[in-house]
């Protein structure tokens, strides 16, 4: 029953950082999921998988799982790749790709 402590990172249909701040503790699955014959649905005996529990601060997360005797492994996020663009780079003399109108 290993926790994962991590921060989330942003969702591809937004363009903000809602909801990237906070850690988050999540349970790795004890078992692979099966299929129902019947209905073609995913099941899974493991309740853990089901908890997701949300902290400000790893701090937070890390004394939450020492606390309950829960082993734990934190991954820390990655800074994103910035790219500086300006608008007037699509007007510059030394423009690398030429105009196609």
């Amino acid at each position: 029953m290993l926790a994962r402590i991590y921060r989330p990172a942003k969702n591809a249909m937004q363009s903000g950082k809602a909801k990237t701040k906070d850690w988050v503790l999540e349970f790795e699955p004890d078992s692979a999921r099966r299929s129902d014959p019947l209905m073609g649905w995913t099941l899974t005996s493991d309740m853990n998988g089901q908890i997701r529990l949300s902290f400000e601060t790893s701090e937070e997360a890390v004394a939450y799982a020492q606390a309950h005797g829960i082993p734990f492994q934190i991954t820390e996020p990655k800074a994103p790749k910035r790219i500086l663009k300006a608008y007037a780079d699509n007007f510059a003399y030394n423009r690398k790709q030429s105009w196609t109108h």
